[in-house]
């Protein structure tokens, strides 16, 4: 039986590029210094006194920021390529973090911010390209984890730095925050050769391969389901948190220890989970499963007891949905792109996660002013069970013909190891 395990662990683990563990790695030092946007809303309050509505601006500023970053960013990438957007941005990133943390007035702060943002935030989708690029099509989509993996360590880690430093000084947030930033960018220059990518690097450019993301009525549906669904899923990390404290009287710290069992099961399960099942089902099958998983781990938020057990039942069934889900989302978007639109692409999928950041929250906060915590819970449910319906209807649409080419690709590895 361990046997058994630990060989499905290594399996789940092997047959990645070298290079895409060095990506990952880059991410994990990058993630692991992320503690400013968490505690940026406390920051402006608490250090600088502003009103919750001048704090909640200055969040939103990060939000637009994000978009413009990523759009820009799509742009820059199909251009210029991934590579140099890469190093620019955790470069750029890292030195506005450290400035942003000498800036006391509202008005320069939210100027600081918002470039911040841009800057920083036009890293996702030349990071989402790159996996895509370093990756093959039989594992794509456990590259895609493995980056996820890295993310979430580099999250609970840095959250949990950052409460340590805050308590001595919030000023030493944004300098780890930014040195980290720079560091990355100096460890994927080190680990990582330059890339030609982007049509400036093609001589002899295939119009009919440029196909803008916007004309691709299939992906733009994939936007607005992608969209009603993380404005669900971020009611999680927002809204829960806050239903928890006040509804379920739950103390901050088993509050965080619910929040920190999110990332530990995905660390734990998603890698060995995406090994078992990519690839025997179109990624739409597996995306509105996940989805309707999660939306029932919201639903049984009330209908659950609330004790300590229930509030870890459904965090976990939450959190399935989400591994589920998520890195076939990833895999669907990349299996409509080629190498001279893949940045566009990218930017969009990275809008439409901005756009339910700034949304969710937003309408979660009015359905509980006006319905409770109930009606805001079983509207999430029902999201989720439209946006499940509209993924395998999408699914039809969309063509599986790569679930084809990964079965035969995985087939063929198999026969020669």
């Amino acid at each position: 039986m361990v046997s058994a395990t630990w060989a499905l662990y290594k399996n789940a683990y092997t047959g990645l590029a070298k290079k895409t563990w060095y990506l990952s790695l880059v991410m994990l030092v990058n993630r692991s210094g992320t503690m400013v946007v968490a505690f940026l809303t406390v920051y402006c309050s608490t250090q600088l006194h502003f009103n919750i509505q001048q704090s909640g601006f200055i969040v939103a500023l990060f939000g637009a920021g994000a978009i413009i970053g990523a759009s820009l960013g799509g742009k820059i990438i199909d251009t210029w390529g991934f590579y140099p957007l890469q190093v620019a941005s955790l470069i750029l990133g890292g030195i506005m973090f450290i400035v942003v943390g000498y800036l006391k007035t509202f008005g320069s702060l939210s100027i600081g911010v918002l470039i911040l943002s841009i800057c920083n935030e036009s890293f996702r989708p030349a990071n989402s390209t790159a996996i895509a690029y370093y990756s093959s099509v039989e594992n794509r989509t456990r590259s895609f984890s493995l980056n996820r993996l890295s993310i979430n360590l580099g999250w609970a880690f840095g959250s949990a730095l950052g409460g340590f430093l805050a308590s001595f000084n919030y000023h030493l947030l944004f300098w780890v925050d930014g040195s980290t930033n720079i560091l990355s960018a100096l460890l994927l220059l080190k680990l990582l050769p330059y890339v030609k990518t982007g049509s400036k690097q093609h001589k002899h450019k295939d119009h009919t391969r440029v196909r803008p993301p916007y004309r691709d009525k299939v992906y733009m549906a994939f936007i607005m389901l992608t969209i009603l669904f993380a404005s669900c899923f971020f009611q999680l990390f927002t809204m829960i948190s806050l239903y928890f404290k006040t509804q379920w009287h739950l103390n901050e710290i088993f509050i965080g220890m619910l929040m920190a069992t999110n990332g530990l099961i995905i660390v734990a399960l998603e890698m060995v989970l995406i090994y078992s099942i990519e690839g025997t089902k179109p990624h739409t099958f597996f995306i509105g499963m996940g989805i309707a998983i999660a939306g029932l781990g919201f639903l049984l938020l009330s209908i659950m007891p609330h004790l300590l057990w229930a509030a870890i039942i459904c965090i976990i069934i939450i959190t399935i949905g989400e591994i589920m889900s998520m890195p076939f989302m990833n895999s669907f978007w990349i299996s409509r792109t080629n190498d001279l639109n893949r940045g566009r692409y990218a930017a969009m999928y990275t809008i439409a996660w901005s756009t339910a950041q700034i949304a969710g929250p937003g309408f979660g906060s009015e359905i509980i002013a006006y319905r409770g915590y109930h009606a805001l819970l079983w509207t999430i449910f029902s999201i989720c069970l439209i946006a499940s319906l509209g993924f395998n209807i999408l699914g039809r649409y969309s063509g599986n013909s790569f679930i084809h080419t990964q079965k035969s690709a995985r087939a063929e590895t198999n026969s020669n190891t």
